[in-house]
């Protein structure tokens, strides 16, 4: 079995941003995943407060192969991590920090990115064997904020700021400690043809490079 660590630092080192894709459909699942894998994005994440989300997982799994890793997000329970993996997913996001979530992903192979505000939850998340974190949501903190975790949050760990990021606010981001992003909205939204998704996705890219 791949180690799950070794597959998230290659992914994230050939691009450090998470394609969030809330409201996706299965039927737009195919031509959207195309559009961010072209960009050169390599994290997909469905949330499971999409429609059918777990079908959208295995369509994009299968078609992407080994050029993405796939998975959930608002991943609220040890049996939805269940479903993600029997659906193909590798990539567990969560809103929260829940260990018992977090620990079951590590368990079961795959990759664990909670969500995290304070050094108590990065901490804790960290404990249970998370592979990185993501501060969410970034709109409540700033990149000072951040600036002042990241003195005490151990420095191999990859810690992205999701909510509120747009290619001209990334740079301050990263400035300040951010090594990557999750992406949503700003990215795709329900119903974005995949076509605008595309022109989206490289202006992302762009700047994260």
């Amino acid at each position: 079995m791949t180690d799950p660590a070794q597959s998230f630092a290659k992914a994230f080192a050939a691009c450090p941003l998470v394609a969030i894709l809330r409201g996706l459909t299965p039927a737009e699942a195919i031509p959207v995943a195309d559009a961010l894998v072209e960009a050169g994005f390599t994290l997909i994440e469905v949330p499971l407060n999409s429609p059918d989300p777990y079908d959208s997982i295995a369509a994009i799994t299968a078609h992407v192969g080994d050029k993405a890793i796939v998975g959930a997000g608002t991943v609220l329970t040890t049996e939805q991590v269940d479903r993600v993996k029997a659906a193909g997913g590798r990539l567990i996001v969560s809103p929260n920090t829940d260990t018992d979530v977090i620990a079951h992903s590590v368990a079961q192979g795959l990759i664990s990115l909670p969500g995290y505000f304070t050094p108590s939850e990065a901490f804790a998340a960290l404990k249970a064997g998370a592979h990185g974190l993501k501060l969410f949501p970034a709109e409540g903190a700033s990149p000072t904020f951040l600036k002042a975790q990241r003195a005490v949050l151990p420095r191999d760990v990859p810690v992205l700021a999701v909510g509120g990021v747009t290619p001209d606010n990334m740079a301050e981001w990263r400035a300040h400690g951010a090594d990557g992003f999750g992406l949503g909205s700003n990215l795709y939204r329900a119903g974005k043809p995949a076509a605008d998704v595309a022109v989206s996705a490289r202006a992302y890219v762009e700047k994260a490079r």
